[in-house]
C-alpha cells in the first residue's frame, strides 16, 4: 500500500508540475479546452484551473505522458518509455498541440521509474497515475481548479 501511495504522489507531482510550468493554466492551448475552462468557472471554479483541466482532456499533456510512460516502462523498460514518449509527441501533433508537456511527462516518468525500480515496482506507477489523474479530473472540479490555480500562481505562471 505504501508503494502505491508513494507512486501516486510522485505521478501527481510529475504531471502537475510539468503541465503547470509549460503553461496549461495560462490559456486554452487546444480546441475544446476553452469550453471546459469556462464550464468549470461557471460552477464556481477558477478559469485557470479550468484551462489546465481542459488542456488535459483535449490533448495528451503530461498526465497522459505520465500514464503512457508508466505503462510502457512497466512492459518494456526504458525502451518502452521512449516509445511512449514518441507516441505522445505524435498525439500532440495530431491534436495541433504545439507543446511538449506530454512528451516531457513520459520521458520524466521513465527516468523516475528506472531510478526508483529497486524501491517501488513499476506496476505501482500505472495505478498511481490513474489515481493522480482522478484527483484532478474526477473528484471535485471546483476545488481541483482552485488548487491548480494556486499552484500556477506559486510558480508565477498566472497572476
Amino acid at each position: 500500500m505504501l508503494s502505491l501511495i508513494l507512486a501516486t504522489v510522485i505521478c501527481w507531482l510529475n504531471f502537475v508540475i510539468i503541465d503547470t510550468l509549460l503553461g496549461l493554466p495560462e490559456k486554452p492551448g487546444v480546441s475544446g479546452a476553452d469550453t471546459i475552462g469556462k464550464k468549470i468557472e461557471s460552477i464556481g471554479g477558477n478559469i485557470h484551473g479550468g484551462y489546465f483541466m481542459g488542456n488535459i482532456v483535449c490533448s495528451p499533456d503530461a498526465s497522459a505522458g505520465t500514464l503512457l510512460g508508466s505503462i510502457m516502462t512497466y512492459l518494456m523498460g526504458v525502451d518502452g518509455g521512449l516509445i511512449a514518449s514518441l507516441m505522445v509527441w505524435i498525439g500532440n501533433r495530431l491534436c495541433s498541440d504545439p507543446g511538449y508537456a506530454g512528451t516531457l511527462g513520459a520521458l520524466s516518468i521513465t527516468l523516475i521509474i528506472t531510478i526508483l525500480k529497486p524501491i517501488i515496482e513499476p506496476k505501482y506507477f500505472i495505478a498511481g497515475t490513474a489515481l493522480a489523474i482522478f484527483t484532478i479530473q474526477g473528484l471535485e472540479h471546483r476545488r481541483a481548479s482552485w488548487l491548480l490555480y494556486r499552484i500556477a500562481k506559486l510558480f508565477k505562471v498566472v497572476k
